[in-house]
């Protein structure tokens, strides 16, 4: 009897004749359920593939020109980018949500777009500013200048300016008192008003004012125009235009053209230039200068059109209640790592005031500290308390002879904390001096030929002792005490500061 043939080796049995492609094809639905079920494989997510929660929190971190060209990438993405409710209330959320009340501005009323792009160009607002120049109200114009700094603060839906000066009662309090409100109308209008005498005294008097819009003639409010050149300098004008309407709040609210309530573009925000509330428009002296120009150049008479011309510049400034005051930022007012003692400070001087210093450091290595004084008065400012070209500084003490320095100098302090309930001094939390570094004052930059002369190095050399807490304090070797410096400011608020009311009282 014949037997069978033997079968193929790799043909063992009959079961084996299919076992490899079915393995392939088990493969190729595996990987093509993988690729359709994100959650087998989540390394294959898309955008698109998030909840529309998680995309909206995604897009809130890009800027609306990146916002621009991401809607042009499909239909679905240009519909929520247009969505106003959504994509640009998460924006404004996103970046302001923790410093002020999103959905109060303008009560509620307007386009979370146009509100990013106002608190856009607003955000560079905070922090401290310096008047520049001498203008001040006309009204008041025999009376003593303001006091030089403002510094800006987020409101729950306004921004508020306070002029900040040094108290008077022999502590380290400062004064504050609200200068100049600035918000939105419901109808997209921006709205500034000013308090050039500083009449409320609390800024929630202030505000309760400026947003019923009732009583704002009474009380000497200003409607004013804030004009931005660029991001650190800024004009405050007085404002003529305003709407006709029988409501309080139209009555006195500012129209302005340049920030709408509709579909802006917001992708030139970071231009530099003149932008201001009232655009095209020029102020009044530069108009002026514009108009006797021409008037002298092209018309045969033109020596009395400039004396027309000067006659009705007369009369404007006779119902003008505020002249154009400019302000520049102070833009390194807070100490940094790298720089740490950079920054607006306030010290007892030697007279036992309370005063403010600006630390700066240039661009070849030195720092400098002036007084921060009134830009009206001659001189003011230019003079330094303490410079330095070397910012080197070494551990304390690096000698006996730098332990006795400091020792034998008095620290500078409120009188009304020098000393507690039994009469006994209090010391300093900052006493702790980590490291020195040596200063010269400002005498020997008065001093001529100084290296030729007699003059004793003691007059002008000085000490910085830097303390653990993040503070110094500064002295010279021809005097027995230091001046210890604090903070102005901390995380966009002002320290020890104190409002006042009409009567002059601390609240």
């Amino acid at each position: 009897m014949t037997s069978p043939p033997p079968l193929h080796p790799k043909s063992s049995s009959p079961s084996s004749l299919n076992l490899q492609p079915t393995r392939n094809a088990t493969a190729k639905m595996a990987n093509s359920v993988l690729l359709q079920d994100p959650i087998a494989n989540p390394y294959n997510f898309t955008f698109s593939d998030f909840p529309e929660d998680v995309q909206l929190c995604v897009l809130s971190f890009l800027t609306p020109s990146e916002i621009t060209s991401f809607s042009c990438t499909s239909k679905r993405y240009a519909s929520l980018c247009r969505d106003d409710a959504k994509l640009w209330f998460s924006m404004c959320h996103r970046r302001w949500g923790s410093k002020t009340q999103i959905t109060r501005w303008g009560k509620g009323e307007i386009q979370f777009k146009f509100l990013y792009k106002t608190l856009n160009r607003w955000e560079s607002l905070i922090g401290f500013w310096r008047r520049s120049g001498n203008a001040h109200t006309i009204a008041a114009a025999s009376s003593p200048p303001p006091p030089p700094l403002v510094f800006f603060e987020w409101g729950s839906s306004f921004v508020t300016g306070s002029k900040v000066s040094p108290s008077k009662m022999g502590t380290c309090e400062v004064i504050k008192k609200p200068f100049i409100w600035m918000s939105v109308s419901s109808k997209g209008e921006l709205v500034s008003f000013i308090d050039p005498e500083c009449q409320f005294g609390l800024i929630r008097d202030f505000v309760e004012v400026a947003e019923l819009g009732v009583g704002v003639r009474d009380s000497d409010l200003i409607p004013v125009s804030v004009s931005f050149m660029g991001k650190n300098h800024f004009v405050v004008e007085e404002s003529k235009s305003f709407l006709s309407s029988s409501s309080p709040e139209e009555k006195f609210y500012r129209k302005s053209s340049n920030f709408g309530n509709g579909e802006d573009d917001l992708g030139g925000e970071e231009g530099i230039g003149i932008e201001g509330t009232s655009p095209g428009s020029l102020s009044g002296s530069l108009r002026s200068e514009i108009y006797q120009y021409f008037a002298n150049r092209r018309s045969p008479g033109g020596d009395r059109a400039s004396r027309r011309q000067r006659r009705r510049e007369r009369e404007r400034l006779g119902r003008q209640k505020w002249e154009p005051e400019h302000f520049v930022k102070i833009v390194n007012c807070a100490p940094t790592a790298s720089r740490p003692l950079q920054g607006l400070w306030k010290g007892i001087c030697e007279d036992m005031s309370l005063d403010f210093y600006l630390v700066v450091y240039d661009g070849i290595g030195g720092i400098a500290c002036r007084r921060v004084g009134d830009s009206s008065e001659p001189f003011s400012g230019y003079s330094p308390v303490f410079w330095t070209s070397n910012t080197t500084s070494s551990e304390f003490p690096s000698s006996c002879e730098e332990e006795d320095i400091y020792e034998s100098r008095i620290h500078l302090r409120p009188p009304a904390i020098e000393e507690n309930m039994e009469g006994y001094p209090i010391h300093a939390e900052n006493e702790v001096v980590l490291r020195i570094m040596n200063i010269n004052s400002s005498y020997d930059l008065v001093i001529l030929d100084f290296k030729d002369s007699a003059v004793n190095p003691r007059l002008v050399e000085g000490r910085i002792w830097q303390y653990a807490d993040g503070t110094f304090g500064f002295g010279f070797l021809r005097n027995n005490y230091i001046i210890d410096l604090k903070h102005m400011a901390r995380d966009g608020c002002l320290l020890d500061a104190v409002e006042y009311c009409c009567d002059g009282g601390p609240h």
